[in-house]
């Protein structure tokens, strides 16, 4: 085995320190700028609000754990329940009484009331939840 040389050794303990010490100041310092990933409670049911809270032809907006809801009486007075997160990009959907659709302000996407992308870019359906009444409260559940 050759024998390393003085200077040879010194500057690998050199560069092998600064490595170390440069090591030792990113990482904290990338581990503050990721945030870590929060998974998000398991959440199967909600109260989205009060059987008299909503009039007919109107839609109410609620918090589905950390995403958005959106539950809707139809004009027959049926509740409907979505997310109320677009398909497209996420953008929030709220619904238009006049034209009696879900609809997308940021691309102009629209959904039936059943879910189904009628128009604008949306790719595929937003996820429809069961509705139940408890009492005079209305439960909003995952299927």
């Amino acid at each position: 085995m050759p024998s390393m040389e003085r200077r040879s050794f010194i500057n690998y303990l050199l560069g092998t320190s600064v490595g170390a010490t440069f090591l030792s100041i990113a990482y904290p310092i990338l581990e503050f700028l990721i945030p870590p990933a929060i998974s998000e409670a398991q959440q199967n049911n909600v109260i989205a609000g009060k059987a008299t809270d909503l009039k007919p032809n109107t839609a109410l907006i609620f918090k589905f754990g950390t995403r958005p809801g959106i539950l809707v009486r139809t004009a027959e007075g049926e509740l409907r329940a979505f997310s109320a997160s677009c398909t497209h990009l996420n953008c929030t959907v709220q619904y238009r009484d006049d034209l009696r659709h879900l609809w997308c302000a940021c691309h102009g996407g629209q959904f039936d009331l059943n879910g189904i992308n009628v128009a604008g870019p949306p790719p595929r359906p937003v996820e429809q939840y069961a509705v139940n009444l408890s009492g005079g409260d209305i439960v909003v559940s995952k299927r």
